[in-house]
């Protein structure tokens, strides 16, 4: 006599097997996803996107709102409406501010005319597979995976007018003979600038090494038969190729210089000739005097002068690209 095992086992009739083929819905569709398969989907995606939106979204609007109040963080019933009072004071009383605003223009200058060509030139020369590459590779991308406070630290060594490296070699450290890097007001940009080149040029290797990769090699062959020499080829056929990685270049310089904070502080703490926004921000909210209602309008400055330089520029390079 035979049995039914689906009716004893129901369970088992509605797992099907990992080598049987995807179970038809009533309607007639196969099921691709299980049950447990959504519920996982469900959480890897769910989970990124709340946290997402609770602690960048919410902050940031959060923000926006409180640069027209005027609070001190204690108590939430200290919040004060004061309307465009914290943007007038910014713009007409505050003598930090414009320094602070040509400060990250000069950052913004300086990284995208000097590390940025010379991390195209080292991922060209990389793109060669000249020996030891991935060892050239190593050493400029290591500063890029420290912690900017860790390179502070570093260059203050380098920087320090007794025994640092650089007063060493020029014979600067001897009495009289002093060079402040750090102290002076007219050098201390510069040299906060230098060790955030060095930086900088190990990341733009990578972005622009990886965009060589995806160069079409049929392309540069198509060339040299052309009678094109290496510049030539460079300048007419790779660099045009090279659109998207110059987008994301010029996207993470611009952030980069915005968001410039780690170094500056280490150094001496955004003080005589490094003041930046970020310093000014993170000064007026949790400084001795907190002003977070303030602090926030200088926050949303910085987001404003962020966004009015990206947005253009990525909505014209879409057009271009959906052109082609």
């Amino acid at each position: 006599m035979s049995t039914d095992t689906t009716t004893e086992n129901p369970e088992a009739a509605a797992e099907p097997s990992p080598g049987a083929a995807p179970r038809k819905s009533p309607t007639g569709h196969r099921r691709l996803l299980t049950r447990r398969d959504r519920i996982a989907l469900g959480l890897m995606a769910g989970l990124p996107t709340i946290l997402h939106v609770a602690l960048v979204w919410l902050t940031a609007l959060a923000s926006i709102a409180l640069a027209f109040t005027s609070w001190n963080g204690i108590g939430f019933d200290s919040i004060q409406w004061v309307g465009l009072q914290n943007f007038r004071e910014l713009f007409t009383n505050n003598p930090q501010f414009w320094p602070a605003v040509e400060h990250n223009v000069v950052w913004f200058v300086v990284l995208i005319l000097l590390p940025t060509p010379f991390g195209l030139f080292l991922a060209v020369q990389l793109d060669k597979r000249i020996r030891f590459s991935r060892v050239y590779q190593t050493a400029f991308f290591l500063p890029v995976v420290m912690s900017l406070a860790v390179i502070g630290f570093v260059w203050q060594l380098v920087y320090n007018p007794d025994t640092g490296l650089i007063n060493s070699v020029i014979g600067a450290n001897k009495p009289g003979h002093y060079i402040d890097w750090i102290g002076d007001p007219d050098l201390n940009l510069w040299a906060v600038l230098i060790a955030a080149s060095w930086r900088h040029a190990g990341y733009m290797m990578i972005l622009y090494l990886a965009g060589l990769k995806g160069v079409d090699p049929a392309l540069r062959e198509a060339s040299s038969l052309d009678g094109a020499n290496e510049w030539q080829t460079f300048k007419n056929v790779v660099f045009p190729t090279l659109r998207p990685t110059n987008t994301v270049v010029l996207v993470v310089t611009i952030i980069e210089a915005l968001r410039a904070f780690d170094l500056v502080f280490v150094f001496n703490k955004g003080a005589q000739g490094t003041e930046l926004l970020s310093i000014l921000v993170t000064n007026n909210i949790i400084g001795e005097s907190s002003r977070v209602g303030y602090g926030s309008a200088i926050a949303v400055v910085l987001l404003v002068i962020s966004l009015a330089v990206i947005i253009p520029y990525l909505i014209a390079t879409f057009r271009k690209e959906r052109r082609a």
